[in-house]
């Protein structure tokens, strides 16, 4: 499930796309049990978090919750997947 993010960086979108995001997040709650709001901040806290040592291109950012079988193989479990592209990795202090 592909998450448009662009709401984080003030792009403008039309309806279309409000809607089709907003019915994302409802299948995203379903499948991990957690609320839309809560995956925004997980979302947001991640960004911060990787853009303090790394300079990340935020348009290609992609971001799906997937589903994968568990260690056990029994039953499937929910999976965060970031695919964050890294313009450049900021200056650790070597």
């Amino acid at each position: 499930m592909l998450l448009d993010l662009s709401k984080l960086f003030g792009r403008s979108k039309n309806s279309k796309e409000v809607a089709k995001e907003r019915l994302k997040l409802v299948l995203i709650h379903d499948r991990a049990n957690v609320s839309p709001q809560f995956l925004e901040m997980v979302k947001g806290e991640i960004i911060k978090v990787i853009s303090n040592y790394m300079d990340i291109d935020e348009n290609e950012l992609d971001i799906q919750l997937t589903r994968t079988k568990s260690e056990d193989g029994d039953r499937t479990v929910p999976a965060l997947v970031a695919n964050i592209p890294i313009k450049k990795v900021k200056d650790s202090g070597k």
